[in-house]
């Protein structure tokens, strides 16, 4: 079997994954002279080269692009293989990855269950950006907000995304003319990231705004979270996030007109057996309620 040698494989996935061998040497937490050299022993290995230069950056050129695609996949393999064999010899630690509106109001809350249940896994939780691509190598289960299916893993519906108007039940109290078919057009508004999601809500709607199209964005869905609670104003919501609030009477959902009724969460993870995953995924779509909520795949 003709190989070349693993640390320029190594090299060369993160150099062409990151289109860059100065970014590849920090995640390898190397020089980008040593990157460059081992890219360089590669190409005189198979014989070809294997990028060229763009800008400040680098591309793949054919050969690379074909070169690429072997040895991502077969890197990706060899990685899950290894993690699974290390955790049929003991402890395992399992690593989710998940965007922070559900890791506070639902995965962090319920986790110590898991835990108990499972004494033999050990788990490592981090923060997603909601952009975030599941990555195999870094995270063993990803809870996102798009499907996006792939042949490399299986995309598997949680609930659904659908936003409504919501706000607290203390701001409702003060404010009571929200609860109005029109009540809207004058209320407070937050925003999460940007104006688009109230825009696209109104026209929904066909209600005019008497106020201009304004109030604070937070960019963070928790901080978001903080100012409906506050009773600082009227959020659009994904329900299904908020449903215990709203069944316990601290949240009020203002109309029933919504917003991405065809979007939701989805828990994304690796098509091979593993027992761990396997284990917190039936367990999780449990947490969530959501075995019959939509499509998997």
């Amino acid at each position: 079997m003709q190989l070349p040698p693993l640390g320029t494989l190594k090299a060369f996935e993160a150099a062409a994954r990151l289109e860059s061998l100065t970014n590849a040497s920090r995640e390898m937490n190397v020089t980008h002279s040593a990157v460059s050299q081992q890219v360089r022993q590669l190409e005189e290995w198979l014989g070809r080269p294997l990028f060229r230069r763009a800008g400040r950056g680098i591309v793949l050129t054919p050969a690379g692009a074909e070169f690429y695609e072997a040895v991502s996949t077969a890197l990706r393999m060899v990685s899950a293989s290894s993690r699974r064999l290390k955790r049929n010899a003991g402890r395992s630690t399992l690593s989710v990855g998940c965007i922070p509106s559900i890791a506070t109001r639902w995965l962090v809350p319920s986790v110590q269950d898991f835990l108990r249940k499972h004494p033999e896994i050990d788990m490592r939780v981090e923060y997603a950006h909601a952009q975030e691509a599941f990555d195999p190598d870094k995270h063993d289960v990803l809870i996102t907000l798009s499907r996006a299916d792939s042949e490399g893993y299986r995309s598997i519906r949680l609930f659904s995304r659908m936003n409504k108007p919501v706000a607290s039940a203390h701001y409702v109290k003060q404010k009571p003319q929200v609860l109005q078919s029109n009540g809207l057009v004058g209320a407070d508004l937050l925003h999460d990231e940007s104006l688009d999601g109230w825009t696209q809500w109104f026209e929904k709607a066909g209600m005019k705004r008497v106020k201009p199209l304004r109030g604070p964005i937070y960019q963070d869905f928790n901080l978001l979270t903080g100012a409906i609670m506050a009773g600082h104003g009227v959020a659009l919501c994904p329900i299904q996030v908020f449903r215990r609030e709203i069944a316990q009477g601290d949240l009020v959902v203002l109309s029933e007109i919504a917003t991405l009724e065809d979007q939701g969460y989805y828990l994304l993870r690796g098509h091979d057996a593993d027992p761990a995953v396997d284990e917190f995924t039936g367990w999780f779509r449990q947490v969530c309620g959501s075995a019959d909520d939509g499509p998997s795949a």
